[in-house]
């Protein structure tokens, strides 16, 4: 009845791998949509990761500034850390250029060596960003010995 030359698809099926990736497909999304929607499950991303902060949190070691007070070799260490560190922002003296002046005798978050420690380590907003990574603690207590030095001048 339509016989013509032109092939005809009208009696082909779909080829089951397809559809069984077509329908898994399916299910999947909906298994997502499902068990990762807020709205739908109550499950969020920032509860995850507000729990793992109060984990690391609860077993973070409170920090411990070394003593180097007047240790002259863990202050020439920390004056050549600070040479290398510090000074592009805070300048060779510590009078200050971009940073504060580190040689007043009281500081904006604090003058003493728990207060130092803390900055150095975790940064302030402002500029500062967090040293603790690049230089150690051991190395923070050294530049802190040699801050001290410093306002004794």
């Amino acid at each position: 009845m339509y016989e013509t030359e032109e092939p005809r698809d009208g009696h082909n099926k779909i080829p089951k791998g397809w559809l069984l990736f077509f329908f898994g497909g399916i299910i999947f999304l909906i298994g997502y949509i499902v068990s990762y929607t807020p709205a739908i499950s109550g499950w969020s991303f920032y509860k995850e990761y507000d729990k793992e902060m109060a984990l690391a949190a609860k077993s973070e070691k409170p920090a411990v500034v070394k003593e180097y007070s007047g240790d002259k070799e863990a202050i020439e260490e920390g004056k050549e850390i600070f040479a290398n560190t510090c000074a592009p922002c805070h300048n060779a003296d510590a009078t200050g250029n971009i940073g504060p002046n580190l040689t007043a005798p009281k500081l904006k978050y604090g003058s003493t060596r728990n207060d130092l420690y803390e900055t150095i380590t975790k940064g302030r907003s402002g500029g500062m960003p967090s040293f603790l990574p690049q230089i150690g603690a051991e190395k923070i207590s050294k530049v802190i010995a040699f801050l001290e030095t410093l306002r004794k001048k």
